[in-house]
């Protein structure tokens, strides 16, 4: 089964390996997650399950009836995840972490970063700044000249300038599964992943590192 799960970051802590070492970890509640819709090449042009997460009060009639097709309750999420063979899973099956995944493998989280709107270059692209002394204290956190001489007389295109920041999307990749509580649906990974706590996080295997 190479499916992921939808989850909310908890927060971070730390726990000890065998050997003693302290290790910085994230705990993430993944899951349950009820497959909504199966979609699969013949019907779709590609394979994939739609998955949700999240109680919700409200649904407008449309949400309703996408939802009781698989016998479940209107969700807040709703997220797709590519598979290669749509057989293991069926609409209504609700999928957890001990299903998904094991300790010891590697998983992929994507999440929102924090949003700390609209920022200098110091502080987005972390540029050095001006000197603090010689008459530089007026440029300790400017970018500095953008443009260019006489040619081509414009400002390049893609210039690092100041402006939003944060908020986006960002996937790390390669944090190995330190714990795993099925009864809490709790999931230790190690490392930090993106967003606030209280964020909801997409959790899949790992791309480019293989799990045995």
């Amino acid at each position: 089964m190479s499916a992921g799960l939808i989850g909310r970051k908890v927060g971070m802590t730390r726990i000890f390996d065998d050997s003693g070492a302290a290790v910085s970890v994230t705990v993430i509640e993944a899951g349950p997650c009820p497959v909504v819709q199966v979609k699969t090449a013949a019907t779709d042009n590609y394979s994939a399950i739609q998955l949700a997460y999240g109680a919700r009060k409200r649904a407008n009639r449309p949400t309703q009836g996408h939802f009781a097709k698989a016998e479940a309750e209107p969700s807040r999420h709703l997220r797709e995840f590519r598979v290669d063979d749509t057989s293991e899973f069926s609409q209504g099956q609700v999928l957890d972490v001990e299903a998904v995944f094991a300790e010891g493998e590697y998983v992929d989280v994507a999440g929102i970063t924090k949003g700390r709107g609209f920022a200098g270059v110091v502080k987005k692209f972390d540029f050095r700044g001006g000197d603090g002394s010689h008459g530089g204290e007026k440029d300790l956190r400017r970018g500095g000249s953008i443009g260019t001489s006489a040619t081509p007389s414009r400002v390049v295109k893609g210039r690092k300038m100041p402006g939003h920041f944060g908020h986006a999307r960002h996937t790390v990749q390669n944090l190995k599964v330190m714990h795993l509580d099925a009864e809490k649906n709790l999931l230790v990974v190690s490392g930090s992943v993106p967003g606030p706590s209280g964020g909801v996080v997409l959790i899949s295997k790992a791309v480019k590192r293989g799990n045995a």
